[in-house]
C-alpha cells in the first residue's frame, strides 16, 4: 500500500498535473514550435530595431551618404514624446501619436460595443428553432466571412460621394474625407463584418444551457426579461466574455480597415498601427518599432484588465479554476480567523475536485 502511494506521488511532482504532463508538453510541442517561429522571431525583431536607428545624412568622415545602422538605445522612444509632431485630429490639433491613441481607442470602445449588442442579439435570433434557421445562420455570418480589405473596399464604393449612402440619406456627405463622417463609416463598416464573430461565441454559450432551466424559470412566472437577465447572461457570460476580448484585442490593432476605406494620412481616422506602417514605409524602421511596442504594450495591458477585473477564461481549465477557487477559500477562512494564510498542497486530476 505504501509503495502505491510513493509511487502515485512519484508519477504527481506538480500539484495541478495528473500524471500526463510529458504527454501533453510532447502534444503541443508543434504548436508551440509554430507559435515561436510566427510570433516570438518578429517580436525579438521589432525590440531589436527599436534600440537601432538607420544613419542618413552625409558622412563626415568620408563625404558620402551615410549607410548601415547605429546603436541609440532608448532614444526612439524618448524622441516620440521629445519632438512632438502636431497634427489635426477629430479631437483637436495634438500629438501625432496622442492622436492615434485616441482614434484606437474610441474605434475599440464604440465598435466592441456595438457588436456586443448586435452580437447577442443575432446569436438569441440564430438559437431560435424556426423554418429557414440554417439559411439566416449562413446569412448572418456571411460578413464574417468575406476578406477584410475586400469589405473596405465594398464599403468604400458605399460611401462614396455617388455612392449608395448619399442616395439613401439624400445627402452629399463626403463619407470618405477626412472628418468626424470617416470614423463613422470605419465604425459602420466594422460592426457590419465582425458583429456575427460575437455573435457566432455567444451561440456556442447560448447552446449549453439546459432548456429545462428556462422551463423551471416560466413556471416560476419569470417574464422574457427576466429569463434573459438572470438566466441568459449569467450563463452565457464566459463564452461572451472571451468573445469580447477577442474582439477588443483585434479592434485595438485594427490597420486594413482604414487603410483601404479612406487611405494613409488622414489623421481623423489614423491608428496607431496606420502610423507604425508609415513610418516604416518612410525607412525609419526605429520608430516604427517602437510604436509598434508602445501598440503592444497597451494591448497586453487591456488583456490583463479584462483577465483580472472581468474573469476573462481564455484557457479554460476547470482544475485550474478548482485549485484557484481552493486557494481563496483558505485565504477566506484564515483571514476571518485571524490567523496567516497557510495554503495547503492541492492535488487535482482530471474528472476530479480540489481536495
Amino acid at each position: 500500500m505504501a509503495t502505491a502511494q510513493a509511487t502515485e506521488k512519484k508519477a504527481k511532482k506538480n500539484p495541478l498535473s495528473d500524471g500526463q504532463g510529458s504527454l501533453a508538453a510532447a502534444l503541443i510541442s508543434p504548436t508551440l514550435a509554430v507559435i515561436l517561429f510566427v510570433v516570438g522571431i518578429p517580436i525579438l525583431m521589432s525590440l531589436r530595431e527599436a534600440v537601432y536607428r538607420k544613419n542618413d545624412g552625409i558622412d563626415p568622415n568620408t563625404g558620402q551618404v551615410a549607410s548601415g545602422e547605429t546603436f541609440v538605445g532608448l532614444q526612439n522612444f524618448t524622441d516620440i514624446f521629445a519632438n512632438p509632431q502636431s497634427v489635426p485630429g477629430v479631437f483637436g490639433i495634438m500629438d501625432r501619436l496622442v492622436n492615434a491613441f485616441l482614434n484606437t481607442t474610441f474605434f475599440t470602445i464604440v465598435c466592441v460595443l456595438l457588436e456586443t449588442v448586435l452580437g447577442v442579439a443575432m446569436a438569441l435570433i440564430m438559437a431560435k428553432a424556426f423554418r429557414g434557421k440554417g439559411l439566416v445562420r449562413a446569412a448572418i455570418l456571411v460578413p464574417w466571412a468575406i476578406p477584410t480589405i475586400v469589405s473596405a473596399k465594398m464599403w468604400g464604393l458605399i460611401f462614396d460621394s455617388n455612392g449608395v449612402m448619399n442616395k439613401v440619406t439624400g445627402q452629399d456627405t463626403l463619407w470618405l474625407a477626412d472628418g468626424p463622417q470617416s470614423q463613422w463609416a470605419i465604425i459602420m463598416a466594422d460592426v457590419w463584418k465582425t458583429a456575427p464573430f460575437i455573435g457566432l461565441l455567444t451561440l456556442a454559450g447560448l447552446q449549453t444551457i439546459p432548456a429545462e432551466v428556462y422551463e423551471a424559470a416560466k413556471v416560476d412566472g419569470a417574464s422574457a426579461w427576466q429569463q434573459f437577465t438572470r438566466i441568459t447572461l449569467p450563463m452565457v457570460k464566459p463564452a461572451l466574455v472571451v468573445a469580447v476580448l477577442f474582439r477588443t484585442l483585434d479592434t485595438m490593432r485594427m490597420f486594413d480597415l482604414p487603410a483601404g476605406m479612406i487611405g494613409f494620412g488622414k489623421y481623423s481616422v489614423e491608428t496607431v498601427s496606420l502610423l507604425a506602417y508609415q513610418e516604416n514605409n518612410n525607412l525609419r524602421y526605429g520608430a516604427a518599432a517602437a510604436y509598434s511596442i508602445i501598440l503592444f504594450l497597451y494591448i497586453v495591458f487591456v488583456a490583463f484588465l479584462f483577465v483580472k477585473l472581468l474573469g476573462a477564461d481564455v484557457v479554460g481549465d476547470d482544475e485550474l479554476a478548482a485549485v484557484r477557487a481552493q486557494r481563496k477559500r483558505q485565504k477566506a477562512a484564515a483571514k476571518a480567523a485571524g490567523q496567516k494564510p497557510t495554503l495547503a498542497k492541492t492535488t487535482v486530476t482530471s474528472g476530479s475536485s480540489a481536495t
